[in-house]
């Protein structure tokens, strides 16, 4: 299994017989292990498996993950009708198989679905060659096949997958291996761009369901998104705002944006990436008036894809959350930040970009995990039409609950035209 040899989480084989009459299927079972095992167990976290877990891969491979959407997810730069993402399935020699996730966001991710697939290919190839290696070691060198922002998604969706078999194998959830700080978060959902009759049905429907946060897709019309606004506010009087702007909006328009909002009396919780990722003196004149005048935080998303964005969004204070997506900068990547952020006194926020429970239910395990998040924007699997995952976390309007299975507890599945649906994916 690796360095760390635990007998009491080694696998056992067992036959288990066919429903539809066909050949008998060998399965692994993993036997419950004692309290003692389990303390121990709770105590070998992410980084100290990093140099200690040996990781030594089997199988692995990336699969188009195409899922339609409920209604078309419109931000200000792109419009999406579907989910055209990558899987990536890796399969340990002990028989453990972990699933990962990368995310295509036009004009958003620098892959598109064709490159991710090429890429997802070679790192498995890459994986399946390979000797045995330190769980570290296995991480570093998918850091130098995929690296920087243009490959970060598919990065991200590697790492998730390793990282999930590595779980696996010592019988952990994922939001343990992370630290343990709690199994729940609490999300926003997203109101993307729509029309004002829409918003406001939208708001109602997600007051009924549970939703205190709502986040709104702005930055395409500044008349529009304010009519929307008010039309939210109508239907779901007393819901918390998230704004995001992604990029839309020059650094005169978003405060007048907060402008016209106090005149309504409505102070939103956050107002998310107002202007251009490159405008950095725009980005840090909406945080300075944002804050002094309105009491309101900036975040940071498209202007954060670096380590080094961050070391300079700290050192001009160009804004008070940064926003922490895996298909941006990874998992490793995302560690640096969030330590960094942390230390420096900056506001965690997580997010994605449209993806299923995979990217989602690992971020969320992660966020969990560490703790110290305050904003959690993980809602894009509610916004799916079909839902190609097994198990995973339990959901309750905006709240997940991260159980005690192995990993994040998620996997693909093939959708089968038995249940009148594309077959997609399988296990």
């Amino acid at each position: 299994m690796g360095s760390i040899a635990f007998s009491l989480f080694s696998p056992k084989l067992y036959t288990k017989p066919r429903v539809d009459g066909g050949a008998q299927v060998t399965m692994m079972a993993y036997p419950a292990p004692s309290p003692a095992a389990a303390a121990t167990k709770s105590n070998l976290g992410f980084k100290n498996l990093m140099e200690s877990f040996t990781v030594d891969i089997h199988r692995a491979e990336g699969r188009q993950l195409n899922v339609p959407l409920i209604a078309p997810f419109t931000i200000a730069t792109s419009r999406l009708e579907g989910v055209e993402n990558v899987a990536v399935r890796v399969e340990l020699n002990n028989g453990c198989v972990g699933w990962g996730e990368a995310p295509i966001l036009p004009f958003v991710t620098a892959e598109d679905q064709i490159t991710a697939l090429k890429k997802a290919g070679e790192a498995c190839e890459f994986l399946k060659k390979s000797q045995a290696m330190s769980l570290g070691d296995v991480l570093r060198e998918i850091g130098q096949l995929l690296p920087g922002h243009d490959f970060a998604s598919v990065r991200a969706g590697v790492e998730m997958a390793v990282i999930d078999a590595v779980a696996t194998s010592i019988g952990t959830p994922l939001w343990r291996f992370f630290g343990g700080v709690s199994n729940t978060i609490t999300t926003d959902i997203t109101i993307p761009i729509v029309t004002p009759k829409e918003a406001g049905e939208l708001a109602s429907k997600y007051c009924r369901e549970g939703f205190k946060t709502l986040k709104l897709k702005v930055g395409k019309d500044l008349n529009s998104d304010i009519e929307v606004l008010q039309a939210i506010r109508v239907a779901h009087p007393h819901c918390l705002f998230i704004l995001d702007a992604n990029e839309g909006y020059s650094s005169s328009e978003a405060i007048q944006v907060l402008e016209k909002l106090h005149e309504m009396n409505v102070t939103p919780i956050l107002f998310e990436q107002p202007v251009h990722r490159d405008d950095w003196e725009g980005l840090g004149h909406v945080t300075q008036v944002a804050k002094s005048k309105f009491g309101v935080s900036v975040a940071a998303d498209e202007s954060c894809r670096s380590l080094a964005d961050v070391k300079e969004i700290i050192k001009r204070q160009l804004a008070d959350v940064v926003n922490i997506k895996l298909a941006k900068v990874g998992v490793l990547g995302a560690l640096e930040i969030i330590d960094l952020a942390k230390a420096s006194g900056l506001d965690l926020m997580i997010g994605g970009m449209v993806e299923t429970r995979l990217a989602m239910g690992f971020a969320g395990h992660l966020a969990a995990g560490l703790g110290g998040f305050k904003f959690i924007d993980l809602d894009t699997p509610l916004l799916l039409s079909e839902d190609p995952v097994f198990e995973g976390y339990e959901v309750s309007g905006p709240t997940y609950k991260f159980t005690n299975a192995r990993g994040h507890g998620s996997m693909a599945h093939r959708l089968t035209k038995e249940r009148g649906l594309v077959s997609r994916l399988s296990e």
